[in-house]
């Protein structure tokens, strides 16, 4: 039996950054979902991840707590973490709430990518 399309994490990497696509809603199923994809994504040697939230409508607080965990575990890796596509009332909230302190904001993926490859060692192949 398939399991329904709901059920993965789409992600790719590039170079040594992880491209996580977070779901329409960020809730306790779906961002348990999203944390273990980076979580094996860091154990897989990645050095930075980007969260690309432009399939995102709404972040609950269990949304919001897992990012927070996601967060943590990124910086103990010596990981660098964006968040890519992020609307704008859910920005406000990640200000709010401090997550913007700890991660970089990017307007799409690609910028994204672009800031975080001069975080890291290893240049990004286009």
């Amino acid at each position: 039996m398939d399991k329904p399309s709901g059920l993965l994490v789409r992600s790719h990497c590039v170079g040594t950054t992880a491209v996580v696509y977070a779901s329409d809603y960020l809730n306790k199923l779906t961002g348990e979902r999203i944390e273990r994809e980076c979580r094996r994504q860091l154990n897989c040697g990645c050095r930075a991840l980007v969260i690309d939230f432009s399939d995102t409508k709404l972040v609950n607080s269990i949304g919001i707590s897992i990012l927070l965990g996601i967060i943590d575990v990124a910086e103990k890796n010596g990981a660098k973490i964006a968040f890519s596509d992020v609307n704008s009332q859910t920005v406000q909230l990640f200000e709010m709430l401090g997550l913007t302190r700890h991660v970089v904001l990017a307007k799409d993926e690609r910028e994204a990518l672009l800031t975080l490859s001069g975080f890291e060692t290893t240049p990004i192949v286009h």
